[in-house]
């Protein structure tokens, strides 16, 4: 018995290596696969601009863009920083109001029925169908950004937290009910916790939206002189034919969208890593 203890117990090892070497290698893959395509990518646009002769003026090479940005970084950082607050505000809101109108929903059908086709209603609405209303009724900029931010931002974040309120485990739900608890204890210690994964799902997504309805209600109000933020510099730009400063504005839109999902799915991670299977990590 002792000998094939001591057979099996290098093979075991060797397992464990290849597993670990593994893991190691798929990590290193995550961020490295992505780099390489990005640099990739930029001197295929760069050899593409050259080969084909094309002006600066309509397409420029990425040293030029990476140029613009170096050069006019403070103007830039300035209306990234008026994109970024309208996104965050705009955001913030739609967080509060959808997680308070998916606990009224959850605690009222008829409050659901009333309400929920007018969410649907504004969520299948193109912005840049309302936000020309918007425009002509409210004279507050920031005003107008924030409520076309909090209109594209709102739904997933109630949709999803609805869903995960209603998700709850009917055995658990009967297990409160038999232990004396109310309807708000249970909505509190069961109904929320079960429905944490499903609202920061909807966050992810919301995240995003934001960022594109911020981006949307800019390029509107910045067509009337009435904005300053990232899409106003891209319409200025346009206008002037100064297509690096263009394409600078339009990579720190993308670096921001990218940077609110690496954070929404950093904190759906922080907060689910011990408990839930969707951020438990497994041996396979």
């Amino acid at each position: 018995m002792s000998a094939a203890i001591v057979q099996t117990q290098p093979v075991i090892d060797a397992e464990e290596q290849a597993r670990v070497a593994a893991e190691r290698r798929e990590k290193i893959g995550r961020w490295l696969i992505p780099t390489i395509v990005v640099i990739l990518t930029i001197v295929l646009w760069d050899r593409l601009v050259v080969w084909n002769e094309v002006p600066h003026y309509i397409v420029p090479r990425p040293y030029r863009v990476w140029d613009e940005l170096v050069k006019d970084w403070p103007f830039l950082l300035a209306a990234l920083e008026t994109t970024l607050s309208t996104t965050f505000l705009g955001l913030g809101i739609a967080v509060v109001g959808g997680v308070l109108l998916a606990i009224l929903f959850n605690q009222s059908k008829w409050a659901e029925m009333s309400f929920f086709p007018y969410a649907v209603i504004l969520q299948v609405t193109p912005i840049v169908a309302i936000f020309p209303i918007i425009n002509g009724y409210i004279d507050s900029r920031m005003t107008k950004l924030l409520l076309a931010t909090w209109l594209v931002a709102f739904f997933p974040i109630l949709s999803n937290t609805t869903m995960g309120l209603r998700s709850v485990d009917s055995n658990l739900r009967d297990l409160f009910r038999l232990n004396g608890a109310t309807k708000w204890q249970t909505l509190i210690h069961l109904q929320l916790p079960a429905a944490l994964p499903y609202f920061l799902s909807g966050l992810k997504i919301a995240g995003g939206l934001a960022l594109i309805g911020a981006i949307v209600a800019e390029f509107v109000a910045g067509a009337t002189g009435n904005s300053f933020g990232l899409a106003s510099v891209i319409i200025e730009a346009s206008y002037r034919l100064n297509r690096p400063r263009s394409f600078a504005a339009l990579a720190l839109i993308a670096i921001a969208g990218v940077a609110i999902f690496i954070a929404t799915s950093f904190l759906s991670w922080f907060l689910l890593r011990k408990w839930h299977e969707s951020a438990i990590k497994r041996d396979h």
